[in-house]
């Protein structure tokens, strides 16, 4: 039960850790490790108990080179947040295998030790469906349900706009106190230690600089393209767009938002990717609560995890020079 929990906790967190390969690089934070990703390509490094580093790499074609219509705008970031989480999820079974406790890894003989156990895959259903159903219940069910009770006592609440905005207040609450719950766990602590080590590297990777862990730790943890801003870009657009959602009643309007949920990711991706491009306009204030947010979703990280996040990065990097990439890393 314990293990499922962890997998709960780490499973809702998954799009605030994740970080664009747009245009280059990207990655996410997992279990006692780091997750890489180059255009075509990606490796998972994960520090087992024993200090030994285990790594897992595989190809990670985009769904637009396969099909062209997944790389129009709005459905591209469709396609992209799908390819992250089941990404994500690969890379969370996988690093999972390996973060054992240590008076788990103590019960064991001699002859299990430091060896993975994969987990089973009742657990990973289970986990999913767990995941889903508390992301509705947290983030549509409750705040509708709130606004519902709140516009019985105001009046000016009866029309789409002031409803939604209320409701998008009470949801932003819910979300960040969530956040700031889960930051105290010790061991989601350490997921975004490892976080802080992924922007790190990444910055490092971008600056053109050799990579290793003196230029690393010169960079802050706060980076642009993490998926915290885009859940934050997420808050934003849905207030707008449930505001011009021409429907009454309390199923229908739950319904409506869970329909919608693929329409207002591709609207947020977009979002981001224009702010990123356009970094002097206004629409960098879309951004901005992203980038305080990760005062919380990213902490300063050791040198060990430093390192196990360019192991991630190179193991990407070597697997991307085989496919016609370039090596950049030093």
């Amino acid at each position: 039960m314990r293990q499922l929990f962890r997998l709960a906790a780490y499973t809702q967190l998954l799009p605030a850790l994740e970080s664009a390969d747009d245009p280059l690089i990207g990655g996410q934070a997992v279990l006692e490790g780091v997750m890489m990703r180059a255009p075509h390509s990606y490796c998972i490094a994960v520090r087992k108990p024993d200090g030994e580093i285990v790594t897992e790499e595989g190809p990670a074609v985009r769904l637009s080179e396969k099909n062209k219509i997944w790389g129009f705008p709005v459905i591209r970031g469709v396609a992209t947040l799908w390819q992250s989480m089941s990404l994500g999820m690969k890379a969370l079974n996988f690093s999972a295998q390996f973060a054992v406790d240590e008076e788990e890894e103590g019960s064991k003989d001699e002859n299990e030790k430091g060896k993975s156990k994969e987990l089973p895959k009742w657990m990973l259903a289970l986990n999913i469906l767990i995941s889903f159903g508390f992301m509705i219940f947290m983030y549509k069910f409750l705040p509708l349900t709130a606004t519902k009770l709140i516009q019985g006592q105001f009046a000016q609440l009866d029309n789409q706009i002031g409803f939604s905005a209320v409701e998008g207040v009470i949801r932003l609450s819910i979300f960040l106190s969530f956040m700031f719950a889960l930051s105290l766990m010790k061991d989601i602590r350490r997921v975004f230690e490892y976080h802080g080590a992924e922007h790190k590297v990444v910055f490092n990777y971008e600056s053109g600089k050799p990579v290793n862990t003196e230029n690393a730790q010169s960079f802050v943890t706060f980076h642009p393209r993490c998926g915290t801003s885009f859940l934050m870009v997420v808050m934003i657009v849905s207030v707008i767009v449930y505001a011009f959602v021409p429907v009454q009643g309390f199923g229908p309007m739950l319904l409506s938002r869970i329909i919608l949920l693929p329409l207002i990711a591709g609207l947020s991706y977009e979002v981001i990717r224009f702010a990123a491009q356009h970094q002097q306009s206004l629409m960098r204030l879309f951004v901005a609560p992203g980038m305080w947010l990760q005062r919380i979703t990213t902490k300063p990280p050791d040198d060990t995890q430093i390192e196990i996040s360019i192991r991630a990065l190179t193991g990407a990097m070597e697997l991307e020079k085989e496919k016609g990439g370039e090596l950049v890393v030093a």
